[in-house]
């Protein structure tokens, strides 16, 4: 393989030593098909030249890249699942494949599998992953990205060819192997798996690991662990802000499902929200109800408790109470901020700005199931600029009524954020990009029925046209 100027491997999460994960193989597959591959990832990490044989070779058979870690990582974690801890998790079906600098802002990446085979934590599973889970998990970061979320990237999804047995789905049904994009591979729960040892020398080790690697502005900081916890406070608020602004619902936000950078990752039973209902659920078996969508805060607090208590085998519990009590507070800016980028309002006054994003949830909810969640945002876009688009399309009487006013008043006194947008294709018909259920259930059905990718790559073209006519800045 020819190396670019561009391509920088690194091996940072190696040198954390043995402790922290375990050498694995890679599966041997009957087949590796490419059903999707991300060519702008790839070109971001210098790997934009592969050639389809390349990209077989690496992203099919999880051959290592030059340079790169020799072997792949099963991390080791721990972690709170729907609030009952459990000492036997850990990577089960992926593994860290291999760490890259990206070639624009030298910003390190990992590139993580899911349904790479069996690790010494699989427990009884099989290490694989559904290709329909794949299909699912690639249409999710395509959304997510396209709204401005932060969020893993799926790099590739290849067809493995081996019937799996699964209770959720019918059966036998095709197999998958994932390659995605993320930030930092440590999770929450790589935390809590050495506080539960009771190895602060451990915990240490993790947290310079994260401030060296990901927060160097910490280094030298009186209390590492707080000044850590401060950080990861900001950015999972940032997070659950963007989540609730795209009307997202992850499903499983148990602690393993937490990542030190806020980043959103691994997609299973994610819904997005058909329209306003806080009481809505992804997981059919989250039977309480407490990863709803409205509660969806709630559980990212909760998630951070528990980091703080892992910390506090090497900080002071006054510090670390501190950066959790700002949660609240930073979770609300946040919000306002996220809602008034999608939007697409230019901000000034921060009440101002509040009572518009107040104004807006109270519409939503006014509006009830005849008010899809994504429409919403397409129709007012741009605000004022977008007044006449809104009132005359589908949804304009329903604009006129009296549970409207205040919102349509408010947002009359914001400047449009780079009107310009709106003269791309996504915003000339009356209906958004949506992925709702339906939609995807159907997306699938082409694919398991006749083996027809033709709509699922449409729609990720249609996404892809979404992501830049928002143009939603990082």
């Amino acid at each position: 393989m020819l190396i670019s100027e561009t391509y920088r491997p690194e091996t940072r999460f190696r040198d954390l030593g043995p402790e922290f994960a375990d050498p694995v193989r890679p599966a041997d597959f009957p087949m590796t098909v490419p059903r999707f591959v991300n060519h702008r990832a790839l070109g971001q990490l210098g790997l934009g030249h592969l050639d389809a044989a390349q990209i077989l070779t690496h992203f099919g058979r999880l051959d290592p890249l030059p340079g790169a870690q020799p072997l792949p990582l099963a991390v080791r974690y721990h972690g709170h699942q729907f609030r009952t801890y459990n000492p036997e998790l850990g990577d089960g079906r992926g593994f860290l494949f291999a760490q890259l600098r990206e070639a624009a802002t030298g910003r390190l990446s990992d590139l993580s599998t899911k349904g790479s085979g069996r690790t010494p934590y699989s427990r009884s599973g099989d290490g694989r992953l559904t290709l329909k889970g794949g299909v699912r998990e690639v249409l999710a970061t395509a959304m997510l990205e396209a709204l401005g979320v932060n969020t893993s990237h799926s790099v590739s999804l290849m067809e493995t060819g081996e019937p799996l047995e699964r209770n959720d789905e019918p059966s036998p049904t095709r197999s998958a192997v994932l390659v995605r994009r993320t930030h930092s591979s440590v999770r929450f729960g790589g935390f809590q798996r050495h506080a539960f040892h009771d190895r602060p020398d451990l915990v240490a080790r993790l947290a310079e690991h994260v401030i060296d690697v990901y927060q160097p502005d910490l280094s030298g900081a009186a209390d590492p662990g707080a000044a850590l916890l401060n950080r990861v406070v900001e950015q999972s608020a940032t997070l659950v802000a963007g989540w609730m602004a795209a009307g997202f619902v992850h499903g499983v936000l148990n602690t393993d499902n937490m990542n030190i950078n806020g980043e959103s990752f691994d997609y299973g039973p994610y819904r997005f929200l058909p329209f306003n209902d806080p009481n809505f659920v992804a997981a059919y078996f989250d039977q309480t109800g407490l990863y709803a969508f409205g509660r969806q805060p709630e559980a990212v607090y909760w998630n951070l408790r528990q980091l703080a208590g892992c910390l506090l085998l090497i900080s002071e519990e006054t510090g670390l109470a501190t950066a959790l009590e700002r949660f609240p507070d930073l979770y609300r800016d946040a919000l306002r901020r996220a809602m008034m980028r999608r939007l697409g309002v230019l901000g000034g006054d921060v009440a101002a700005e509040q009572a518009l994003v107040s104004a807006a949830f109270r519409a939503l909810a006014a509006g009830g199931a005849a008010l899809r969640w994504e429409p919403f945002f397409h129709d007012w876009f741009c605000g004022e600029a977008s007044a006449d688009r809104a009132l005359q399309g589908p949804r304009g009487a329903l604009y006129r009524e009296a549970p409207f006013t205040d919102f349509r008043t408010l947002l009359q006194g914001f400047e449009p954020d780079r009107p310009e947008r709106l003269s791309a294709a996504a915003f000339a018909g009356p209906e958004p990009e949506e992925l709702l259920y339906d939609e995807i259930e159907a997306l699938w059905a082409a694919i398991a029925e006749g083996d027809d990718w033709a709509p699922f790559n449409a729609k990720l073209a249609r996404l892809e046209a979404t992501r830049l006519a928002y143009g939603f800045r990082a």
